[in-house]
């Protein structure tokens, strides 16, 4: 396998894979630290973390941190290798958990749903509070080549700080996307449009500040060949979720799991969430009851999202989210990326980068021959 590395600041990961935060429990310490064990990036989702903890009906936000604690530390005794942790800037309690991670040392933190205007604010706290240099690297998830420019120009006005990588995601994602309904087909917002577009929105960034701010492509990436094409387009690496779950380290249920199995290509739709932003989902006798107008509003027990608009929603998309990952897809959904049809098994992690690995070089192989003229 010839896989590059994938460097961030001074940490580099010998495969240049980045596992997608999944959060209410699909991607914790168990899937992470497999992941980082195969030499890539193994990432916790922070949402809904606590979902286990006895307490997280009467209380999520200490719940939630008390769980990121215990799924870092458990992830670092399980792995050697790079981790990270997913966390959306719509949380309500974003700010405790990014103080969380860093506290415990996590390597990177991902951030999006939202732009982490604020994030470097915390590592800055944390390097004063310790008077020592902190490590953790800031990677911020964007869609467009205007919100990097934005956030380099903020996080240089306000904390003399750039990011360390950018995560640039596509429309063809699973769960909540950050582009409107009509953007999803249109080619001009496709993740191969955006890319070189990210690329080239940090370069005067890096050259006038002398860092490298590697760009990651994401939503869709499913082969060993889509792997190559993109590194070829100039991305450093890739981060992918939907193939981790069909992985028997995966933290979800066996029958969550299926679900990708079972999946068809009719299944894959795009649902209004009630945090404001569509999602992409498999369709399930929930989910078809939603739309039908079946489901009526409920309150809501955790507080997750700031921008969840309880009382218009016809169902808690927590508590929906965290019935599907128990396996209980009557109740709930799967969020999935567009190409969820195409898995066909559950395998382990390690079977999955091997078979990713023999794909990139068969790509790089052919790609070298020359064709007849």
């Amino acid at each position: 396998m010839v896989f590059p590395n994938l460097k961030i600041g001074d940490i580099v990961a010998r495969v240049p894979i980045i596992q997608g935060g999944m959060g209410v429990g699909i991607s914790l310490s168990g899937l992470a630290s497999a992941v980082a064990n195969e030499g890539g990036i193994g990432v916790i989702a922070g949402a809904m973390i606590g979902m286990n903890e006895p307490d997280v009906a009467k209380n999520p936000l200490e719940a939630n941190v008390r769980a990121l604690r215990k799924e870092i530390r458990r992830a670092k005794e399980l792995s050697k290798g790079v981790l990270g942790v997913n966390l959306m800037v719509a949380l309500t309690n974003f700010a405790d958990l990014v103080k969380t991670s860093i506290d415990e040392k996590i390597d990177i933190i991902f951030s999006g749903a939202g732009l982490p205007l604020d994030l470097p604010k915390y590592l800055k706290e944390a390097c004063e509070q310790r008077k020592e240099e902190v490590h953790t690297k800031l990677v911020p998830i964007v869609s467009s080549a205007r919100a990097a420019s934005v956030i380099c120009k903020k996080w240089m006005s306000r904390f003399d700080y750039l990011p360390d990588a950018f995560v640039v995601e596509g429309p063809k994602a699973g769960g909540h996307l950050g582009f409107k309904p009509e953007e999803l087909d249109n080619p001009d917002f496709s993740l191969e449009s955006v890319i070189p577009q990210v690329i080239e929105a940090v370069k005067p960034f890096e050259e006038k500040h002398n860092k490298r701010i590697p760009v990651i492509a994401a939503g869709g990436v499913y082969t060993g060949e889509d792997i190559h094409k993109f590194i070829e387009m100039g991305a450093a690496g890739v981060q992918m979720g939907t193939r981790f779950v069909a992985t028997h380290e995966c933290d979800a249920d066996e029958r969550f799991k299926q679900a990708y199995v079972d999946a068809k290509q009719e299944d894959i739709v795009v649902i209004k969430s009630p945090v404001g932003m569509p999602g992409r989902a498999i369709r399930s006798s929930f989910v078809q009851d939603v739309d039908e107008g079946k489901r009526h509003p409920v309150k809501c027990p955790f507080h997750c999202i700031r921008s969840c608009q309880v009382e218009k929603s016809p169902y808690c998309i927590a508590a929906a989210l965290l019935n599907a990952k128990k396996g209980n897809l009557k109740k709930g959904f799967a969020f999935s990326g567009v190409n969820v049809h195409r898995v066909d098994k559950i395998q382990s992690v390690k079977d999955l980068v091997g078979s990713l690995g023999k794909e990139f070089d068969a790509a790089g192989t052919l790609r070298s021959i020359p064709q007849a003229s």
